[in-house]
């Protein structure tokens, strides 16, 4: 299949009150060697992001997300499953597909509708925050934090809770017994300092019918972000393994 000059050969889903920019640093790191895009989404549920991620990728091109960006990844490889081909290779950080326990889901989908609700009666200030706050963001550096809230603050308040509503991991039915079906080259990362999703990334490798775990050191959740060299540096290792026929030839536009 030819390959247009304007076609990704690897695009970026962003997690959750991210945007586009939050890819730059891996953008700057990989865009030598692949064309890469990330998505900046206008849709704010489920279907409607999927539907965007269909749009936005090539045949045969990766697919890289984050967190709830990871796990629309994993919806999107799984949907296509039966297109073999459809995706040269997803790659997913600190995601998992999804919370099996049905009482741990049903406490975590109460505890996103709270927070939803929350949400969308808040200043987008206050909303941002409370989510640099979580413990899942904890040990960021304050340059860190502060080069992500210009990039926070410009969501919606609405829109995050509409989003959180469709599709966070209280919401979404579990994939991993569909994981199997997975023939797609899988790469599942996790920062080190991450360990439900260290697990996970495991569990996810061992079960796809081609997937790898890898972690990145001395990182937490968002490992592109704490560790962007170690992070691009795994990516395109995996990438070059199963997207060498697209590779740019010294950073060739």
């Amino acid at each position: 299949m030819a390959i247009e000059p304007s076609e990704p050969d690897v695009v970026l889903v962003p997690g959750f009150m991210q945007g586009a920019a939050s890819w730059e640093p891996v953008l700057e790191r990989i865009g030598r060697r692949y064309r890469s895009r990330a998505i900046e989404h206008a849709a704010h549920d489920l279907e409607g992001r999927l539907r965007e991620i269909d749009a936005a990728t090539p045949r045969g091109a990766a697919l890289v997300g984050y967190s709830l960006g990871g796990r629309l990844v994993l919806h999107a490889g799984l949907r296509a499953s039966r297109d073999r081909g459809r995706f040269g290779a997803l790659i997913t950080l600190g995601a998992s597909p999804g919370i099996e326990d049905p009482g741990e889901r049903a406490e975590r989908r109460a505890a996103d509708d709270e927070l939803a609700t929350w949400i969308e009666s808040s200043r987008i200030e206050d909303v941002v925050a409370r989510w640099q706050a979580i413990p899942a963001l904890a040990g960021q550096s304050p340059e860190l934090v502060a080069a992500q809230r210009d990039d926070r603050l410009g969501h919606d308040p609405a829109h995050l809770a509409e989003l959180l509503r469709s599709a966070g991991q209280g919401v979404l039915e579990p994939m991993w017994n569909r994981l199997d079906t997975l023939e797609t080259p899988l790469l599942a990362l996790a920062g080190e300092r991450d360990p439900r999703y260290v697990d996970a990334a495991a569990r996810m490798a061992a079960v796809a019918v081609s997937g790898r775990a890898r972690i990145i050191e001395r990182a937490g959740h968002a490992a592109h972000l704490e560790r962007p060299d170690a992070f691009s540096g795994a990516l395109l290792d995996f990438l070059d393994q199963h997207l060498g026929e697209r590779r740019l030839v010294d950073g060739d536009p």
